[in-house]
């Protein structure tokens, strides 16, 4: 019996053990699993923070040299402040109505949790936050914006990771620079200057607070939304920063009675500036390697060399149809003002009505025309030394292994000079002078300009290029006419700053010698003759101007033009004016030519001098030569002879005639005989000529011919004067 009992009570401590044992290894893995939870919660963070979003994105700024803002790039508009720019009542305003405790808690307050659970629980839903600044901070930086249970969690090991590895003020710095503040704006530094026209160091307490008033519904809390419901809202952040001791009953009672006053935003920003921005983009990516997206997120300052005012000027003149002739009105243009001391791109203008994503006619490759003329054929003949600017050169129709050249006109004169062929635009001349300078050499002129072709025809000489070359391109390569033959590398990036306003880039003026300094002078000469009696004569301007013409044929509609251009300099400005169609196809097709885009320069030129006065004259270089101005040979109808009295033989033959103006003009005298006439002699810019002595009961006939001593061309013999 008594070991009956022993057995039971064995059996019976046993099966209690067990049943212990089981509930001790649950509460062991139940302890167990709450210590690895908790070292997951407080570890953990590591795995939901993200370093890359805690480098907020901020707005880059493109400034005007004066520093006007012209514009802003950004993927969220935000200017970053730090913790010491933001005043004190300011952040105390947040920290009022946000997060009274910031100071006290480690990220998590419980309370607020606790209380947020039991009403989860009470509408069986997540209602309610319960948030700490540091896990809205969390939450907006590295979390989706849902309300999952997984997601609070996470909020939570994000909150104390950024608590144990970031201090106080480093979180409160991060997260009044990410909120969001309505009208896409981002930040307290940027709601600074949107709402009040201030930097943020400059707020008063009452605007502070309204800005703290907006974080909780900023669309519906912003004073250009509401300004009633803004105000109220602002006050309920006053009588919070009263209750914490902040601000006294009496400032309490002077800030709610004040209005709330904010700057008005302009509807529509100036259209004209997106044709210089769009090209600074370009700039910064392809010379600096900073992409649009780093643009959008890195905070730069990016100063350029605009000039609003002119660039404004451009744009106007651009609007005026009277400049744009063509089958419809859908005609392109681009203009481009360079600063030929120093690169400077100071207007740009890719378009009558361009847009940012439109096609920016400033880096689209165009056939030149002829205003290619001066830089592929004339200037490097002239650099070669064979050739002269009253050089004679053939002006015939002539072939070259099939390639036939027609003048535009039609006509050929037999032989021209180089600065007649500039002047009137002959084709004939070009092409010949081509041909005996050779393209590889040309093309290697063109190189040290930038401009490398893959053409490798005489019709280099006309701009019959397979790819062309940019406007850009051109106001480039016609910079060393105006600077002693120096190539320069246009630029309109000044400087680049990063967000601590440190300076990461400089224009650095980047220039190459092509020609003679001689040389790109009398080239000058020559282009200046283009304006004031040649080609680009159409318009009005009065100031120095000298410049090229160009136009290409249509390539569907005989008879019509594809693209017309003007590339023009001035003491201080090298320009590039281009007119055509996007695509030139038979219903898109110009009906002037080139005369279209001098009279679009002169006028944005002359408006520009109203601005400020442009220069009346060139001016000739030290140790250049200045060119003589062309003689032009008179045509004489009027020669008359009579016999004098005087010299040895007592009788003489008297010769007169009208003389040109120009004194410059030599006049040889012949004597008509049956064999061959008979040049008796010569006299320089004066209309007479005595013979002596004459011969007695013979009859005489003179006659007199104008040469020019420039080109040494002769004019047409005068009428017969018989004795």
């Amino acid at each position: 019996m008594d070991k009956e009992k022993l057995k039971q009570f064995g059996i019976s401590c046993l099966q209690t053990m067990k049943r212990y044992r089981w509930i001790s290894i649950i509460f062991a893995s139940m302890f167990l699993i709450s210590i690895l939870g908790y070292l997951f919660i407080i570890f953990g963070g590591r795995f939901v923070f993200d370093e890359k979003a805690v480098i907020l994105p901020t707005t880059s700024t493109v400034v005007a040299e004066d520093g006007t803002i012209l514009g802003e790039l950004y993927t969220e508009n935000r200017k970053y402040v730090t913790i010491n720019q933001i005043p004190e009542h300011v952040q105390q305003a947040f920290l009022a109505v946000e997060d009274q405790r910031f100071y006290d808690h480690a990220g998590i307050s419980f309370p607020a949790v606790a209380r947020a659970i039991y009403r989860d629980i009470l509408a069986m839903q997540k209602v309610e936050g319960g948030s700490t600044i540091t896990q809205q901070l969390a939450k907006n930086l590295f979390l989706e914006n849902d309300k999952s249970w997984m997601r609070k969690t996470k909020e939570v090991m994000a909150s104390i990771y950024l608590e144990r590895n970031y201090t106080k003020s480093d979180i409160l710095e991060l997260y009044l620079n990410e909120i969001y503040l309505a009208h896409g704006i981002y930040g307290v530094g940027t709601a600074a200057e949107y709402f009040f026209n201030k930097p943020i160091e400059e707020l008063t307490i009452d605007e502070g607070a309204l800005l703290a008033a907006m974080v909780k519904a900023p669309n519906s809390y912003s004073p250009h939304h509401d300004i009633e419901l803004a105000k109220e809202r602002r006050n309920i952040v006053l009588q919070q920063l009263a209750n914490v001791g902040e601000i006294s009953t009496e400032k309490l009672l002077e800030l709610e009675a004040k209005d709330v006053k904010v700057t008005d935003q302009p509807e529509e920003r100036d259209p004209w500036l997106d044709d210089y921005l769009a090209y600074v983009l370009e700039e910064a990516e392809q010379k600096y390697h900073l992409s649009r997206e780093s643009l959008k997120r890195g905070g730069y300052t990016i100063e350029v060399h605009v000039d609003p005012e002119m660039q404004r000027i451009a744009y106007q003149q651009m609007q005026d149809h009277r400049f744009f002739s063509g089958s419809n009105q859908e005609m392109d243009s681009s203009f481009v003002l360079m600063n030929q001391e120093t690169g400077a791109l100071k207007v740009l203008i890719a378009d009558r009505q361009f847009q940012l994503g439109d096609t920016n006619h400033l880096l689209t490759r165009k056939q030149p025309g002829s205003i290619i003329k001066p830089i592929a054929v004339y200037a490097p003949a002239l650099e070669q030394g064979d050739y002269q600017p009253y050089g004679l050169l053939p002006d015939q129709d002539m072939s070259y292994d099939g390639y036939q050249v027609g003048n535009p006109d039609g006509q050929f004169e037999g032989e021209v000079t180089m600065y007649d062929a500039i002047r009137t635009s002959k084709n004939a001349p070009a092409v010949w002078l081509l041909d005996q300078i050779g393209i590889g050499y040309s093309k290697s002129m063109l190189a040290k300009m930038n401009m490398t072709l893959e053409d490798n025809g005489l019709a280099i000489a006309l701009g019959g290029l397979e790819q062309g070359v940019t406007p850009i391109q051109m106001a480039e390569a016609y910079r060393p006419f105006i600077h002693n033959g120096e190539w320069l590398e246009s630029s309109s990036i000044r400087a680049i700053y990063n967000n601590k306003q440190e300076e990461v880039e400089r224009d650095a003026i980047q220039t190459k010698p092509v020609f003679q300094p001689q040389v790109a002078w009398d080239m000058l000469k020559m282009l200046e003759a283009v304006v004031t009696d040649g080609t680009a004569a159409s318009g009005d301007y009065t100031k120095a101007l000298a410049g090229k013409t160009g136009s290409t044929q249509h390539p569907e509609v005989p008879g019509e033009v594809k693209d017309a251009w003007f590339a023009g300099i001035t003491p201080e400005y090298v320009t590039a004016t281009w007119i055509g169609y996007d695509q030139a196809t038979a219903d898109n097709y110009l009906t002037t030519g080139s005369e279209s885009a001098v009279q679009l320069t002169k006028s944005i030129l002359t408006e520009m001098d109203k601005l400020t006065p442009l220069t009346e004259e060139f001016e000739v270089p030290e140790d250049v030569e200045d060119l003589p101005d062309p003689i032009r040979l008179p045509t004489i109808d009027d020669v008359d002879a009579k016999i004098g009295i005087g010299g040895f033989s007592l009788l003489q033959v008297e010769l007169t005639w009208t003389a040109a103006e120009d004194s410059r003009v030599v006049y040889r005298v012949y004597e008509r005989n049956d064999q061959e006439d008979e040049l008796v002699g010569e006299v320089e810019g004066e209309g007479t000529y005595t013979i002596s002595p004459i011969p007695l009961f013979q009859t005489k006939e003179y006659y007199v011919v104008p040469y020019n001593p420039l080109s040494d061309q002769t004019g047409e013999p005068s009428n017969i004067a018989a004795l």
